[in-house]
Parts: structure tokens; C-alpha cells; sequence
């Protein structure tokens, strides 16, 4: 799963730091920008960790954009990271379902250009469809 990281540059007197916008109270730091990075994952894939031991659900996340546009996060360096945290959903499961061929040729096509596969594109969309019932 990709997941947004806001990189407040370093100083001389501080590292660099790293929030997750999608996951209130997911946060790291390092020395160097490849440390914070590889920090930033360690962190993703605890927090995700423990969300879902909690029963909770790992938020759905929001565009580079609209993080942007947060003033507390002005400055900041953007980055995503792509973190295999649905091994804490649960084994996969193959399913058998129907979709007429122009839609399915529809999902293809758009997973295929933002770089997704089908399954994930369909488990994504249906996450947020849920989410949006809430």
C-alpha cells in the first residue's frame, strides 16, 4: 500500500523529521533523508500493525495535494513509500466475479496507468466506497 510522507528538512541543530498525514500519530526521523525514509516504512508498517491488531481500520488516504495545502506542513519535502502492510489483512483470497467487459477493460486501463494491479484497484475502491458509508 503507497502511503504519503510529509520530510521536514534537517537543520544543524535537528535530523530530518517525517510525519504520515494518513495516519494520525505515525511518525519518524532520521540523520540523513534515505534514514528517514527507511525510518518513515519501519514506522507505516508498525502503526498499520497495530491499528489492525486493534480492530481498527488503516485509513484511507488523501491526495499530495490536499496535504499540501496544510499550512503546518509548508516546506516540507513530499515522498511515498510503498509498504506491504496487507499482510495484516489476512491471506488472500482468489474470487470468481462478473463485470461486463467494457468495464472491466475500463479498470484495466486505469490501474494499469496509476500503476496498480486490478485486484488492488478494486480492493482499493471498494475501502473507500466502505468508508464513505461510515
Amino acid at each position: 500500500m503507497k502511503f504519503i510522507i510529509a520530510i521536514e528538512p534537517a537543520t544543524a541543530e535537528s535530523c530530518f523529521g517525517v510525519v504520515v498525514p494518513d495516519l494520525p500519530g505515525c511518525f519518524s526521523a532520521g540523520d540523513t533523508l534515505d534514514e528517514a525514509i527507511k525510518n518513515a516504512y519501519e514506522a507505516i508498517d508498525l502503526h498499520c500493525e497495530t491499528l489492525i491488531e486493534d480492530g481498527a481500520d488503516i485509513p484511507i488516504g488523501k491526495t499530495i495535494a490536499h496535504h499540501q495545502a496544510d499550512p503546518e506542513l509548508a516546506g516540507w519535502v513530499w515522498a511515498v513509500v510503498d509498504v506491504p502492510v496487507e499482510k495484516y489483512l489476512g491471506p488472500a483470497e482468489k474470487i470468481n466475479i462478473t463485470l461486463p467487459r467494457l468495464l472491466l477493460s475500463r479498470i484495466d486501463s486505469y490501474a494499469s496507468a496509476h500503476g496498480a494491479t486490478r485486484s488492488g484497484f478494486l480492493a482499493q475502491a471498494a475501502r473507500v466506497a466502505m468508508a464513505q458509508q461510515i
